[in-house]
């Protein structure tokens, strides 16, 4: 590649119309978020800079959860009479002071823009494949054919630390093959920690095979080291080249870390961009690596010390999956994370506390693939597929549904009864949350038809609220204290107002489905749940799915904060960013 092809996507064309869906996405966002109030004028919306000169005109569908539908097209840009691009740095800097951006968060927010822009860009290049044909496409080519990101945060695609060849390298919706890095790492500074019936040696032949296994050894002992000293650590290639190799020099040189080259599989980034799909083996384990790239409000580390716990958590879930009827019942599995090793850097560990990104280098978990547990005739896609809508406006959960030949809402109650029940009987049984984002769920498909949900990311995501729950010690870094009132916020935030309210929008624009069959078809399916499990009645009083209104908890509104560390580990529910209520759509139905 030469420099020139490097930024060959940068095109004048391109460039503006991914800054016209960004500023498309702010508007809607952040009018949802009440950080703007657009004022309606002419049959269009206003929204004015923060001197009042520049003026956003545009035209917008409100719907549901106070939803604001924009259309791109329709965005025009005026300072003082005269026409102006539709520019996405110029919008943050015009609206500085109404979205809360301090001298020190604003420059680190535009290059976080800057680099979402330029990989819609890169998006903008590749064939664009209509849902239709997706729909009928395997689970890894749906995967890098998402190009939305995250459907709330404006600036989900930062990944500060990625040069343009690291982008090409190891960016999902590129697919590039990615080979990864080996290290061995000295049992002195080194855990493994495993499931239930899996041992480290057996388990690592089966990962990397035979010959790679032995070809490490020899490594080893052709520098006088011993083997059985070290354990083997997975890491994703920039994270070696750019942080271990400087950041880690000491026990490079010391020989606690030996770097034993690339494994000979290959892999494909997934959504999340540090776990890794096994293309050449796909019945083999996912592989999830440490990354220090800042990407959408969190260095996207992995630490050592939460490693040791990660496989007894999973069992524990899926133990407690299994000796659940209703759980049971609505076909709902993990994928388990049921290997992990992590390696304490024990200066930076005296130097740092627990949060500190310096103490999450070097780890990495192996996670169960789901292909294995398919029957025939099906296939899988990620969650996050069903809010993507192609290049002429067409969503993929659109293109399910006619692929499936169900009448709209049978399909959607097939799939809130695999994705939702689970949820909410998790919540009511157990105090048990998780946080089941489009790209924390895999849907198991059958002809357009949603089979069954597995969730992942158990470990570092779930939580249990009860303060009282008798947990195994194993697990009890999953109790949160949560106040009362701020507890079904894991429903009415992470399900209806970041993921429903975005599907039930895409169907009722394509007129596949009205919002308001939406939204029953959800109370619906939320009171078939309640009336299967009555000795839940009084926590369904509690807590109640259906209450007239419910807080609106902002996403942005955090990472515009502070977009290094959104949230506060220590104390996660206090970091939310609530402003005022939303009604909520299935309250009457």
């Amino acid at each position: 590649m030469t420099l020139a092809d490097a930024v060959s996507h940068l095109s004048p064309e391109r460039w503006e119309k991914a800054n016209r869906l960004l500023v498309r996405k702010a508007l809607a966002e952040f009018a949802h978020e009440r950080l703007i109030t657009p004022e309606e004028a002419d049959g269009r919306y206003v929204v004015r800079s923060d001197d009042g000169l520049t003026r956003y005109r545009f035209r917008a569908t409100r719907r549901a959860l106070d939803h604001w539908q924009v259309d791109a097209e329709s965005i025009t840009r005026t300072r003082d009479g005269e026409d102006l691009p539709v520019d996405a740095l110029d919008f943050f800097i015009e609206l500085r002071n109404a979205l809360g951006l301090s001298d020190e968060i604003l420059p680190v927010y535009l290059e976080e823009i800057s680099s979402t822009l330029s990989g819609t860009c890169y998006k903008l290049t590749k064939p664009q494949i209509p849902v239709a044909e997706l729909a009928r496409s395997g689970f890894q080519d749906i995967e890098t054919g998402m190009t939305e990101g995250h459907p709330c945060f404006v600036a989900n695609n930062g990944r500060l630390g990625f040069g343009i060849h690291e982008y090409l390298s190891y960016a999902p919706e590129t697919a590039s093959p990615v080979r990864l890095v080996w290290l061995a790492a000295h049992r002195s500074r080194a855990a493994f920690t495993a499931g239930v019936g899996i041992e480290y040696e057996s388990f690592v032949r089966d990962e990397l095979g035979e010959e790679t296994v032995e070809r490490f050894d020899r490594q080893l002992t052709d520098r006088g080291l011993d083997p059985a000293d070290y354990l083997l650590i997975p890491v994703h290639p920039w994270q070696w080249w750019n942080k271990l190799t400087v950041t880690f020099a000491a026990e490079v040189a010391r020989g606690h870390l030996v770097c034993l080259g690339e494994g000979d599989d290959e892999y494909l980034a997934q959504q999340s961009i540090r776990t890794f799909f096994n293309r050449s083996h796909p019945e083999k384990h996912y592989v999830k690596t440490a990354l220090s790239v800042l990407n959408m409000g969190f260095m996207r580390g992995l630490s050592a010390a939460y490693m040791e716990a990660t496989p007894a958590i999973n069992d524990w879930l899926a133990q407690l999956i299994e000796g659940d009827p209703v759980l049971k019942s609505t076909g709902l599995t993990i994928i388990r994370e049921r290997a992990a090793v992590g390696y304490r850097h024990l200066e930076y560990e005296q130097a740092t506390d627990r949060y500190s990104p310096y103490r999450k280098m070097l780890a990495a978990l192996w996670r169960e693939s789901p292909v294995p547990s398919l029957q025939d005739g099906e296939s899988l896609a990620t969650m996050a597929s069903l809010v993507h809508v192609d290049h002429e406006g067409a969503s993929f959960a659109g293109a399910l549904i006619e692929r499936s030949g169900l009448p709209p809402k049978e399909w959607l109650r097939r799939y809130l009864r695999a994705y939702y029940t689970p949820l909410l009987h998790s919540f009511y049984a157990y105090d048990l949350v998780y946080m089941p984002h489009g790209e924390n769920v895999i849907l198991v498909l059958k002809d357009g038809v949603v089979q069954r949900a597995i969730y992942k990311d158990i470990a570092e995501e779930i939580a249990v609220m009860d303060p009282d729950a008798v947990l195994p010690p194993t697990v009890e870094r999953l109790r949160v204290e949560v106040p009362d009132d701020k507890k079904l916020l894991s429903v009415f935030t992470d399900v209806f107002d970041c993921f429903f309210r975005f599907l039930a929008a895409n169907l009722a624009t394509e007129g596949i489905l009205e919002e308001e069959d939406f939204w029953r078809t959800v109370a619906e399916v939320t009171r078939d749940y309640q009336r299967s499990v009555p000795e839940l009645g009084d926590k369904f009083e509690q807590y109640d799915m259906f209450a007239p209104e419910f807080a609106l908890s902002c996403l942005n509104r955090l990472q515009l904060r502070d977009n290094k560390q959104m949230v506060d580990l220590a104390d996660p529910s206090g970091a939310l960013q609530l402003v005022g209520n939303l009604r909520n759509p299935i309250a009457g139905l």
